[in-house]
């Protein structure tokens, strides 16, 4: 008998590059962020919205929400060049990702202070993997989704399969990837678990509303962990989404290291 697929299913996508070379002053971080979602609200609410905002804009659906291209105004987004439908534009951005019905996990972690830090420090990516995972089953356990305790510690997970998606980055980075999350979900993680997780790589040009909005968080999440004094309103606008734990969200929904 195969294992039934969840109601809920997570995008995942970053900010700043995983890298421990040459890192920018700037902007020193990586951000992963973990979207969670129930299948019948990205159906019937997010990706309809999403889709409806792209005719409004652009007259088709084909356009694929970048966030820096929008902060560049690059490509497709050339007319945010122009200050007033900038503004109009990500206030209405803003607005449909106030209204949309998700959680949201973030993982940032100050690459500088990392190296710093450890005398090898682990690979960023695969060190926000792991916080992440950890921080969904969180999430899954908590909505009843997932069972707690010895039953997720079977030979054959007994809860049902949730499907991670993440983009395509290139074959040498997915095999990297993939190993990875294989060997957190076989238990390499704090509960020595096994996680029912299943991941799906996705292309740049799948069209997915789940990745897109996943891309248009992550960064100013991570603007809100380096700066934290600056007005950042599309922060503002995810803040109660982070997944809480007694009313907090800082080391739960939003996970900082070191």
């Amino acid at each position: 008998m195969t294992t039934p697929f969840a109601d809920y299913m997570v995008f995942v996508d970053e900010s700043g590059s995983p890298g421990m070379g040459n890192i920018d002053p700037h902007y020193p971080l990586f951000v992963l962020a973990f979207f969670i979602v129930k299948k019948s609200d990205y159906t019937g609410q997010i990706a309809p919205a999403l889709q409806q905002f792209k005719f409004q804009h652009f007259g088709h659906d084909q356009v694929i929400l970048h966030e820096r291209d929008i902060r560049k105004d690059l490509g497709d987004f050339a007319f945010l060049k122009t200050p007033a439908l900038k503004a109009a534009f990500m206030g209405e951005l803003t607005t449909l990702i106030e209204a949309a019905p998700f959680d949201l996990v973030c993982v940032v972690i100050d690459k500088a202070r990392h190296k710093a830090k450890y005398k090898t420090p682990a690979d960023p990516y695969n060190l926000a993997l792991g916080f992440g995972l950890e921080r969904v089953r969180g999430l899954l356990v908590q909505r009843g989704v997932w069972q707690d305790g010895p039953a997720s510690q079977m030979a054959m997970p007994v809860n049902p399969s949730v499907h991670v998606v993440v983009e395509k980055r290139g074959k040498n980075e997915d095999d990297d990837l993939e190993l990875e999350f294989r060997r957190i979900c076989a238990g390499a993680n704090f509960k020595t678990e096994r996680w029912n997780f299943e991941v799906v790589f996705a292309d740049k040009k799948s069209n997915s509303a789940g990745l897109q909005l996943a891309d248009l968080v992550a960064r100013p999440i991570g603007l809100s962990v380096l700066k934290p004094g600056q007005p950042n309103r599309a922060f503002d606008a995810v803040k109660p989404k982070l997944l809480q734990r007694n009313g907090r969200f800082a080391g739960w929904g939003l996970k900082c290291f070191p």
